[in-house]
């Protein structure tokens, strides 16, 4: 095998996957429900684990700064461990979407498996609350995520590096929608 073979197999995961028309008409889905969030005052909230976790903060961050759309991650550790501690970690971001949403927000879960016990609660609670549920997920079409998505952003590989690469350029290009172009001074 040569870099170049391999590189382009791997590019092509990208090339495949990055946009289509169903991913398209996602997009347009997550904009106009983090429009209808920002017009109510509304806000999302963001989780993930390990990598993905660190998308939520991303995502966010980006949300709030560049979007103008209220947005929080549960990535504290206080409340993490905490939260564990006294629920389980299958619980704790259900417990802390419980603890942080309103009526009107929505949730966003980012897995690559779909399947992580603690976002799989965390959907469930949300969808009885009557919020909107956004997911970004991989591997198999019947991830426990992906069926209880509002909207869902999926790739049906396990490349794990891949996976979270498109889901950071999906959620990016959201917020560059909100703010209505891709160049803009971020201060």
């Amino acid at each position: 095998m040569t870099w170049k073979s391999w590189l382009d197999d791997y590019y092509n995961l990208y090339q495949t996957n990055l946009v289509n028309p169903v991913i398209e008409e996602r997009l347009v889905a997550f904009y106009d429900l983090c429009q209808g969030l920002r017009a109510s005052g509304n806000k999302l909230m963001f989780a993930g684990n390990g990598a993905s976790a660190s998308i939520a903060s991303h995502g966010a961050v980006d949300f709030t700064k560049q979007g103008r759309l209220r947005a929080i991650d549960f990535n504290e550790p206080n409340l993490i461990t905490c939260l564990s501690n006294d629920y389980g970690y299958e619980n704790f971001m259900a417990k802390a979407v419980e603890f942080y949403g309103d009526d009107g927000d929505a949730l966003v879960l980012i897995s690559v498996s779909g399947n992580s016990k603690n976002a799989v609660a965390a959907a469930k609670y949300a969808k009885s609350r009557g919020m909107k549920v956004v997911t970004f997920t991989g591997s198999a079409p019947d991830n426990q995520l992906r069926a209880l998505s509002d909207i869902d952003f999926w790739i049906g590989s396990r490349a794990y590096n891949v996976v979270e690469g498109l889901h950071m350029i999906w959620m990016t290009t959201v917020v560059d929608m909100l703010v209505g172009k891709a160049e803009y001074s971020v201060t």
